[in-house]
């Protein structure tokens, strides 16, 4: 759905070092920070560093072979995260605590294990709890759990192949009328188990916008919005591909986590299996018996071109 996955795009804006220096000197003068110049010159080339090595983990995954993707992805986006985080941070990384993976997963059950079920859990410090509340004012529960399924729900290129194999819809399209007012299928209400008053005071409290129904009838409601329906890099709770915005099927998909740490999540996951459950993940391949290998394949086709997408247009987003 709109991502090949067999190529990388590259922002060659951050392979000059004149350009982003002005660029994070831009981003600390924009927070008020004291001596925004120097520290602009110094945290220049660790930047570029950054930006440099994500981008080459990203293209030798587009190379190669499936079942070592995860690995490289895993590392490719940690690298782009941190460009992002030295742009909020000048001193970044400032101590040990930020710098581990912030997540753990469970000792896996070799038999009956399925990944759609699996779960990984939240640290109370990492790069998961750090750029959670960095770029996305989002505060992490110390060993807050994290499901697998429901986090690939999160990611709206999936949803065809959720209802393909499981018979669940995950996402409705938002089709826009205008800048501020858009239409969604009236089954939402079921999928939510929700009125329309319900609905409406759900949907403002999670965007933190007003959003007022105008009109419903059998199949369609036509909703209002205070402000633009910008695909913003943030949008919850709206999900967002190159076909449009979308809003999720289900209240668990409600809650604060935004589809870039989804990503982070389950490629984190995916990455410890590869290394460490090698016989499982053999066999996956091999066997190809259960829902899992569909739905991993899926993911790694989509992760590897929409994080990049993401973290750059978080970038842009800075300036």
């Amino acid at each position: 759905m709109g991502y090949s996955g067999h190529h990388f795009t590259t922002n060659y804006a951050y392979h000059s070092s004149s350009y982003v220096q002005q660029y994070l000197k831009k981003c600390y003068s924009e927070m008020e920070l004291e001596d925004y110049e120097r520290k602009s010159y110094d945290a220049c080339y660790r930047f570029m560093y950054f930006i440099e090595y994500g981008e080459r983990y990203y293209r030798h995954a587009t190379l190669a072979e499936t079942e070592l993707k995860p690995i490289l992805l895993f590392y490719g986006m940690i690298q782009l995260l941190k460009a992002c985080l030295i742009t909020l941070d000048p001193n970044y990384p400032g101590d040990t605590h930020v710098l581990a993976h912030g997540v753990t997963s469970r000792k896996r059950k070799k038999r009956h294990y399925a990944f759609m079920q699996d779960e990984v859990k939240g640290q109370k410090n990492g790069l998961f709890e750090y750029f959670s509340r960095k770029m996305f004012h989002v505060e992490q529960l110390e060993g807050e759990k994290y499901r697998m399924e429901e986090l690939l729900s999160l990611i709206p290129e999936i949803s065809p192949l959720f209802e393909k194999l499981t018979g669940k819809v995950t996402c409705y399209q938002a089709i826009p009328i205008t800048s501020t007012s858009f239409t969604i299928q009236s089954n939402i209400l079921d999928s939510l188990n929700m009125t329309i008053e319900r609905f409406e005071a759900y949907l403002q409290q999670h965007a933190k916008r007003k959003i007022k129904v105008i009109s419903t009838n059998r199949d369609v409601m036509t909703l209002n919005c205070e402000e633009c329906l910008t695909e913003e890099f943030n949008g919850r709770p709206y999900l967002s591909t190159h076909h449009g915005l979308f809003l999720p099927a289900e209240r668990v998909q409600y809650n604060p986590i935004t589809e870039v740490m989804a990503h982070y999540l389950i490629l984190y996951n995916l990455s410890m299996i590869c290394r460490y459950e090698t016989e499982w993940w053999g066999d996956l391949f091999h066997t190809q018996e259960s829902t899992d290998l569909p739905f991993i394949l899926q993911f790694l086709e989509v992760t590897s071109q929409k994080v990049p997408e993401l973290l750059y247009g978080f970038l842009e987003t800075r300036i």
